[in-house]
């Protein structure tokens, strides 16, 4: 990952976790990859409970496509996924079934009718009792290390994750369910509608964010959205004080319509050598990447740090910050 430092401050809507009139939840569970949160994993793509045309997440809000019937946890790149991400048991149970041998390869690449009955690529199912099952999708080829019928214990590793089904990046998607019926783990309980109602399932306490910073770093020139699935910031262009240029990229995940991005590149002595501010996203975005740079000085890059600053303003307020730097 980057070696570039900054801080991060991020809007987001907490969970409530409790309170005299909420009941325990049913189950507990726990993330389902060995990742840090907001850090090297993120939601991608919240559920849909919205029971209409639309996609509506448990806030009413738009990380989620229509009919999406569970939780995306992705990482930032191939990169990652070939150095190995542990896919683990959200909670104890048993293993119903597994399916394993299906080929790591973008969807974009395979194509929909290469991947019709086996959407969910290598995955498996655990029995939880009482009527609770979940359900791991997009594991690795050939890393499924538990068989049908095996007890596990939440937190075990069950595969890795991979690029397996019906998927465009490394992740793997959750599904809850009870008596059958997909259940929103975020929202447990809530009636429709509601807009925030019901029980969260979560161990831990998971905040939604309404967009973040996933990738940031420094290149060359400047870098695509392929390129940054595919390299994170592990094999981006080493960028030193003979680089034709010096570009800072952003890739952000679940901007909002009408959402203002900035990123501004200053050199040694706070000098600005590049600032950008792009237009109101005419609609939301599940994933974005932004590039800001100049090309080298005839004088030569100044020896120093170099430090980029990304924004994202919202209603007139700066709601997601992010800086960081390099030393050339």
């Amino acid at each position: 990952m980057s070696r570039t430092l900054g801080r991060v401050v991020l809007l987001a809507l907490p969970l409530l976790l409790g309170g005299a009139s909420r009941p325990r939840p049913p189950l507990q569970l726990q993330l389902p990859l060995q990742c840090r949160i907001g850090q090297d994993c993120a939601v991608q793509n919240y559920m849909d409970d919205d029971t209409g045309p639309s996609a509506k997440d448990y806030l009413c809000r738009g990380r989620t496509y229509q009919g999406h019937n569970g939780v995306d946890f992705r990482i930032p790149s191939m990169a990652r996924q070939r150095a190995g991400v542990n896919v683990v048991a959200v909670a104890p149970g048993r293993v119903l079934r597994t399916r394993d041998g299906v080929p790591d390869i973008s969807v974009n690449e395979r194509g929909k009718a290469a991947v019709t009955g086996e959407e969910c690529g290598n995955g498996l199912v655990i029995d939880h009792g009482h009527g609770w099952e979940s359900q791991y999708c997009h594991l690795a080829n050939g890393s499924i290390r538990v068989k049908p019928g095996r007890h596990v214990k939440a937190g075990q590793v069950l595969g890795r994750i991979g690029l397996s089904g019906d998927t465009e990046f490394p992740h793997v998607h959750l599904t809850v369910r009870k008596d059958g019926k997909a259940i929103d783990p975020f929202a447990y309980g809530a009636a429709p509608g509601s807009c925030g109602g019901g029980v969260p399932l979560w161990k831990d306490r998971l905040p939604y964010q309404r967009g973040q910073v996933f990738v940031a770093g420094f290149a060359t020139r400047a870098v695509s959205m392929g390129e940054v699935q595919e390299n994170g910031t592990d094999q981006q262009p080493h960028v030193d004080r003979s680089a034709p240029a010096l570009v800072a990229f952003v890739q952000a995940l679940g901007l909002e319509k009408g959402d203002i991005q900035r990123l501004r590149v200053s050199g040694p002595g706070a000098v600005v050598i590049a600032d950008e501010r792009a237009a109101p996203l005419d609609h939301d975005k599940a994933q974005t990447i932004f590039n800001v740079g100049r090309r080298r000085p005839a004088q030569g890059w100044a020896p120093g740090v170099y430090q980029a600053d990304y924004s994202v303003r919202r209603d007139g307020v700066d709601v997601i910050v992010r800086s960081f730097r390099i030393t050339l």
